[in-house]
């Protein structure tokens, strides 16, 4: 969560007179010297703490950790705006502005505390949240209008979360809303990095906060972060139209584990680290960075428990009857909403303008009451709009004696709101697209009695938990609307039967389940790193000392995901003058043998690497070789029937066609349907589809096998691969004055499936030194493999290589800390 549970304002005394006459003064004669058009005598009053409302579930889940589990819990979060003056001046100052004739308001959260009232002001937090047995540390934000802080996340992250587009602009503001956001990320990590011990856990909330696990992970490597977004993630297409992206997306991948709301949440995120990253994922994980970042689904609850005693108090019971009194003989339908687009509220006044002119018999039986609190932004239009449609249905089939739709824009009181839900015959939930919406749990648990129906909108996340409400489409006004007429008519043992469901449902699956939920996955899935089977990084250090031991050295590189990345064009991966400078001078010394061993043809192996001095090249995977010291190539194949490219050929085309992006690369050994243009999910799908094809009809005719590469697919020979050519190249070894001989040095490096034959052929050679032979994968940690060890990416591998070469110093060997304490952050 970035907010804390408490917030702080300037608190005003009882006897306010003089407050008040200081203010008008000041207003009135434009003395304002605290700056922005707020009264300067505002900044003078003293400080005070009060419960912020709102965010109730998540703030119980926070309590939970704190009195019911073992977890040391410790709340970092911003102590938001601070409101520098009250209401009951509120009125006070905008008088005097408009007598002054100024216009513009005053702005109020301008507003900046020194040193020692910020000592003050987290004394008097720390004591608010001590009652509770809370330990919290403030994150103080200032400089200009503190609403800075909030803008990038709430003007342009929540409504592409949510699938609106924003008005274009010439991106002026945007990038400054973008330096808050990465300033406000960084002012939490410099907090916990303060606080931080090995071993703790830092559970990062939601979208203010994207950047943090990243920035936290470049500061701390070893720590354990998991990361839940309660807000929908959008389709990657939607995605896509952030111009920070990459920064957004990578900034979450800096956790352990994150965890979304509804599964169509969790697949759109993995779909857009594949198509926007150019990750590899599963369903469940994505390999980003060196590990596997676990991604998984926790539907939200609420703390039944509070609700019921909350819902159950003499204040509740004396607000039903006056409800009840206000509106004699009528069905209750009620209604509560942010008054933003994606709400619904719209929706929701035009079905049931529907429902009033498809059914009206039912006319003045029946009154929706609407709540709505105000939007994070873009809500002007929609308050015009909800006024307008107000009007008119009041207007249509009101009367004198009743108005069909009541609207209180307005935050109630605790007590009218759950009053409300008692009493309420029904609940209208509309949303056109939401994460969490704990009012119609709320309104579950208080209909324990009652058994009011419940209609809910697909499009929330929460439909996936509430299947046994009503649902609806809320463009759908028409279904809506008989939805309403149906629940309103419904008999009392069908709506007990849905109620029963519903409320087992919602007591069960409270916020305490979901944190306990959440942080049981994410130990299980730190305690999943620990396995034997992951492979270590790289020992640099060793490597480079045992190199410089070692008088036979072999050397054997992939090329492609290896000594160069992957890119989308195969012709577009030239190796950079680095690998070129490393790899003349580790030819050039007489006590190493260098290959490259590679997929490439024999064409593209000679015109980028054919001028080194003393370097082996293999091509296709080893059906054509070119010695060191030699400018001719060997074909390994001369002898094989090469007719089966033709059909090999013909399948492939087949694909090409139906798969946009994807291409044939002919090599004069090999076939490879290249598909890493293509959509990645629809390129991967494709190509199941093209081995099992190529495996059911080829492979059984010839001697041939099909390889898996990255995004690829290549049918050659059976009786060459990598493997073999490692096993000959030690085989065939000779020390400097010719004499066979064994290497007492091996570096043996690659990234794709190909590669493992290499390892694999390595690791059988009883002549080797296994101590001094190192097989090095390239990708996650996590990465099932039978190298020995691990590089993330082709630019460690060549940072590895100028190391050996002296172009680098020698990068100091990554230590590993014990955990000796555990708390959650």
């Amino acid at each position: 969560m970035n907010l804390l549970p408490y917030e702080l304002y300037t608190d005003v005394p009882p006897d306010a007179t003089d407050v008040f006459a200081a203010v008008i003064d000041e207003v009135a004669t434009g003395d304002t010297k605290s700056g922005g058009g707020a009264p300067s005598i505002l900044a003078e009053l003293p400080l005070a703490v009060r419960h912020r409302r709102g965010n109730s579930a998540l703030y119980s889940g926070q309590s939970f950790l704190e009195t019911g589990t073992s977890w040391e819990t410790v709340l970092v979060a911003w102590t938001g705006e601070i409101i520098n003056y009250d209401a009951r001046i509120a009125a006070q100052v905008a008088a005097a502005t408009a007598s002054a004739g100024n216009h513009a308001a005053p702005v109020m959260n301008e507003f900046k505390l020194t040193e020692t009232e910020q000592t003050k002001a987290k004394s008097l937090l720390e004591e608010a949240a001590a009652k509770s047995g809370s330990t919290i540390v403030p994150v103080f934000l200032f400089g200009g209008e503190q609403g800075r802080w909030r803008a990038y996340a709430e003007q342009v992250l929540w409504p592409l979360l949510h699938y609106i587009f924003s008005e274009p602009s010439d991106g002026i503001e945007e990038k400054k809303w973008w330096f808050d956001y990465v300033k406000f990320n960084e002012a939490f990590a410099d907090k916990i990095c303060e606080i931080y011990k090995p071993g703790d856990i830092i559970w990062v909330h939601d979208y203010h906060l994207l950047l943090l696990p990243q920035i936290l992970r470049q500061r701390l490597p070893k720590v354990y972060i998991g990361t839940f977004l309660h807000a929908p993630f959008p389709s990657s297409e939607y995605f896509r139209y952030l111009t920070k992206r990459l920064e957004l997306l990578e900034g979450m991948l800096g956790s352990n584990m994150i965890g979304f709301q509804a599964y169509s949440f969790s697949r759109h995120f993995i779909s857009a680290c594949t198509r926007v990253l150019g990750f590899e994922s599963t369903s469940a994980s994505v390999d980003a960075f060196g590990a596997r970042v676990a991604i998984d689904v926790f539907p939200i609850g609420i703390d039944a428990s509070r609700v019921q005693r909350d819902m159950d108090t003499a204040a509740v019971r004396e607000n039903m009857l006056a409800i009840r009194d206000l509106y004699p003989g009528k069905k209750i339908i009620v209604g509560r909403d942010r008054l933003d687009s994606v709400r619904g509220v719209i929706q929701k006044l035009h079905a049931f303008e529907m429902f009033c002119q498809m059914y009206p018999e039912m006319v003045e039986k029946v009154v929706l009451i609407q709540l709505t609190s105000p939007a994070y932004a873009h809500s002007a239009k929609i308050e015009k709009k909800v006024n307008e449609i107000i009007a008119h249905i009041n207007g249509t089939y009101g009367m004198l004696h009743f108005t069909p739709v009541q609207h209180y824009p307005q935050q109630v009181a605790r007590d009218e709101y759950f009053a409300l839900l008692r009493v309420a015959d029904l609940a209208l939930i509309t949303s056109v697209r939401d994460g969490m919406n704990t009012t119609s749990l709320e309104y579950v648990v208080c209909q324990r009695d009652s058994h009011g129906p419940l209609i809910l909108s697909e499009f929330t996340g929460t439909a996936g938990m509430l299947t046994d409400s009503i649902m609806v489409n809320p463009w759908d006004s028409v279904g809506v609307a008989k939805a309403i007429h149906a629940c309103l008519v419904m008999k009392p043992e069908r709506k007990a039967e849905l109620e029963a469901k519903l409320y087992k449902h919602v007591t069960t699956h409270t916020i305490q389940a979901w944190v306990s939920q959440f942080l049981s996955k994410l130990v299980s899935t730190l305690a999943s790193y620990d396995h034997s089977h992951m492979t270590p990084v790289l020992d640099r250090p060793l490597m480079h000392a045992k190199y410089m031991s070692a008088r036979r050295r072999l050397f054997m590189f992939d090329y492609d995901g290896t000594l160069a990345p992957i890119v989308k064009e195969p012709s577009a991966a030239i190796p950079h003058p680095r690998v070129m400078d490393a790899l003349e001078r580790l030819a050039s010394d007489s006590r190493n043998q260098v290959w490259i061993i590679s997929g490439r043809d024999q064409a593209f192996l000679e015109q980028h690497l054919g001028g080194i001095y003393r370097l082996g090249l293999s091509a296709e995977h080893g059906c054509f070789m070119r010695r060191i010291g030699s400018d001719c190539w060997v074909n390994l194949t001369e002898t094989f029937d090469m007719g089966w490219q033709k059909d090999v050929i013909d399948i492939f085309q087949y694909y090409t066609e139906r798969t946009q992006g994807s291409f044939i690369e002919r090599k004069r050994a090999a076939v490879t349907w290249h598909y890493r243009r293509a959509d990645p999910e629809y390129g991967a799908f494709q190509a199941r589809e093209c081995q099992n094809h190529l495996e059911n009809t080829v492979t059984s005719q010839y001697d041939v096998e099909v390889m898996t590469g990255k995004a690829n697919l290549e049918v050659r020979p059976r009786f060459v691969n990598k493997g073999e050519i490692a096993k000959g190249l030690v085989h065939e070894y000779k020390d400097v004055d010719g004499t066979a001989t064994t290497p007492d040095f091996v570096l043996c490096m690659g990234d794709d499936s190909t590669d493992e034959d290499m390892f694999r052929a390595l690791r059988k050679v009883d002549s080797l030194d296994q101590d001094c032979t190192f097989t090095v994968t390239i990708g996650p940690s996590s990465k099932m493999t039978t190298a020995t060890w691990h590089l993330i990416d082709s630019a460690e591998v060549v940072k590895s290589v100028v190391e050996l070469v002296g172009l680098a110093d020698v990068a100091q060997e990554m230590g590993s800390g014990v955990v000796h304490e555990t708390r959650l952050l």
